[in-house]
C-alpha cells in the first residue's frame, strides 16, 4: 500500500485533477490519497487557502463579505463544471462554508481553523467524486472518520499517539480512500489545523499509521535540487538523500517538503519519494533512512533569513553553574524557542527567529538577562541569515570547512557565526541577510561545479 499526497498546484484546476487521477489509477498500490486545497493556477492567481483567510477576516457577529465567500466557491465551481461533476456539490460547499461561519463567528481562532481546513476538505470530496465518475471505487474519508486525532491548540495541531492505532484500520477498507490534508479533530470535537504546509504532515502521519510501503509526495518539480533553482540555472538534482539531510535542508529554507513532515515516517523508516505531477515518469528524489555516499560529500546548500542573535558576555561565565539553564528559562518564560547557541568561555550567543522578539519581548528579555544574570554586556544583532551546507559525506571528507570558508571569503561575505552539530551532517554559517544569496551561490559553485 502506498500513500500519495498531492500539493496545491497539483489539484489547482480540472486539468490538474485529470493528471492526478491518471497517476492514482496507474498504480494499484496507490490506495490512500491525501489532497491539499486548490493552489495557484498561474503566477497571478491566489491560493484557495489565502482566499479562505481573507474571508475569515471579514466575518463579524453580524455577517460576512459575500464577495469574498463567492471567490472561494468559484474556485470549486471552475473545477466541477469542467469535470462535468454534479452541480449540487457546489451548493454543498457553499452551505459548508456558511455553517462554519455561523458556528464560529464569535470565536476568531476556531473560525480561522474551520475555514482554512475547508479548503482541503471540500477538495477531497471533489477528488473522490471524480474518481467515482471515472468508474473506480473511491471514498471521501474525513479526518475524524480516519482517526486523525490531534491536540486542541488552533493552528498548531499535534498528532496524538492514539491516532496511529485508529489510522491503521484504514488498511481494511476497500477502494481508493481520499483524505483531506492539513487538519485533524481534537477530543473536544473541534477542527484544528497543522502549521501552514501541513498537508505534508497529514500524508506522513497517514503513511506511518497504515505502515505504507512508500509515501509519495507529488508537487510541481521533478526532484529536490541541491540549491534553490531561482539562484542557479539547472542546479544539481538530488536522486537520494537521508531523513537527516532532508530535515536540515527543510529547516534551512527548502520549501519542497515541510520540515515537520518527516517525523512520523522516520519512526517507521518508510521511504519518501518526491515527484512531479506534471512529469510523473521522472524518478524524483527518494528520502530514506540510510544511503550510500557516492560522489559529492555535500548534498545541498540552503538558506533562511529572519534571524537575530542575542550576544551575551560575562567574565568567567564558564565557571558559573546554571548560567545556561537560567538564560534559557528566561526565553522559555516568554515562549521563545531558540535555534542555535554557539558559545565561548566568556560569551554565548542565542540565535532566535527575529519575530519572536516583537511586542515588547525584546525589552523584557534583555532586562531580565541584565538584572538576573548580571552580565557584562548583552546586545541584539539583527538581520541575520543562516546558510546551511548539508551532507552525510561531510563527516568522512577532509577540507569541507576550509572549502566553505574560502568560498565565502572570495565572495567577501563576512561570517558572523559558525556552528556544526556533533553528527557532522550540516555546517551552518551566520551571515548578513543582504549577502545571503551571494553566499549560497559561491558555496554551490565550490562544492558542485567541476
Amino acid at each position: 500500500m502506498k500513500v500519495v499526497k498531492f500539493g496545491g498546484s497539483s489539484v489547482a484546476s480540472a486539468e490538474q485533477f485529470n493528471k492526478v487521477a491518471n497517476i492514482i489509477l496507474s498504480d494499484s498500490e496507490r490506495r490512500v490519497v491525501v489532497v491539499s486545497a486548490p493552489g495557484k493556477r498561474n503566477d497571478q492567481d491566489i491560493k484557495t487557502t489565502d482566499l479562505l483567510i481573507s474571508l475569515a477576516k471579514t466575518v463579524t457577529s453580524t455577517g460576512y463579505d459575500e464577495e469574498s465567500l463567492e471567490k472561494v466557491v468559484q474556485r470549486y465551481e471552475d473545477i466541477t463544471s469542467e469535470l462535468l461533476l454534479d452541480k449540487s456539490l457546489i451548493n454543498q460547499i457553499r452551505e459548508n462554508l456558511l455553517q462554519i461561519i455561523e458556528s464560529y463567528k464569535d470565536n476568531e481562532d476556531r473560525l480561522m481553523d474551520g475555514l482554512k481546513a475547508s479548503g482541503e476538505d471540500n477538495n477531497a470530496k471533489l477528488m473522490a467524486e471524480y474518481l467515482n465518475k471515472l468508474g473506480h471505487e473511491a471514498h471521501y474519508v474525513s479526518p475524524k472518520e480516519a482517526g486523525m486525532m490531534v491536540t486542541d491548540q488552533p493552528g498548531k495541531a499535534r498528532i496524538l499517539p492514539e491516532a496511529y492505532d485508529r489510522l491503521s484500520q484504514l488498511r481494511e477498507r476497500s477502494g481508493i480512500l481520499v483524505i483531506p490534508g492539513f487538519f485533524g479533530y481534537s477530543n473536544k470535537g473541534h477542527v484544528v489545523t497543522f502549521p501552514r504546509g501541513g498537508s505534508d504532515i497529514t500524508g506522513s502521519i497517514v503513511a506511518a499509521g497504515v505502515e505504507a510501503t512508500e509515501y509519495e509526495n507529488f508537487t510541481d518539480v521533478d526532484s529536490i535540487y541541491s540549491v534553490n533553482p531561482k539562484l542557479i540555472d539547472h542546479p544539481n538534482e538530488i536522486k537520494e538523500l537521508t531523513y537527516r539531510e532532508m530535515r536540515e535542508l527543510a529547516y534551512s529554507g527548502f520549501s519542497v517538503f515541510h520540515d515537520e513532515a518527516l517525523q512520523p515516517v522516520v519512526r517507521k523508516k518508510i521511504p519518501v519519494v518526491v515527484k512531479n505531477t506534471n512529469h510523473p515518469e521522472a524518478p524524483g528524489t527518494r528520502i530514506v533512512a540510510e544511503r550510500e555516499i557516492n560522489g559529492y560529500p555535500v548534498v545541498g546548500i540552503a538558506s533562511d533569513e529572519g534571524f537575530c542573535s542575542i550576544n551575551i558576555t560575562k567574565y568567567l561565565m564558564n565557571r558559573e553553574i546554571g548560567f545556561g539553564r537560567h538564560l534559557l528559562e528566561i526565553l522559555e518564560d516568554e515562549n521563545i524557542s531558540f535555534e542555535h547557541t554557539p558559545s565561548g568561555i566568556d560569551n554565548i550567543s542565542v540565535i532566535v527567529r527575529q519575530h519572536h522578539l516583537e511586542n515588547g519581548k525584546e525589552e523584557r528579555v534583555l532586562h531580565r538577562i541584565r538584572t538576573e544574570l548580571l552580565v557584562d554586556d548583552v546586545q541584539v544583532e539583527r538581520d541575520l541569515a543562516m546558510v546551511m551546507v548539508v551532507g552525510e559525506g561531510m563527516a568522512k571528507t577532509v577540507g569541507i570547512a576550509s572549502k566553505a570558508t574560502t568560498a565565502l571569503g572570495e565572495a567577501e561575505v563576512n561570517i558572523k557565526m559558525i556552528n556544526q552539530g556533533s553528527s557532522e551532517v550540516s555546517m551552518m554559517f551566520g551571515v548578513e541577510s543582504y549577502k545571503v544569496d551571494l553566499a549560497v551561490k559561491n558555496l554551490y559553485h565550490a562544492f558542485f561545479t567541476k
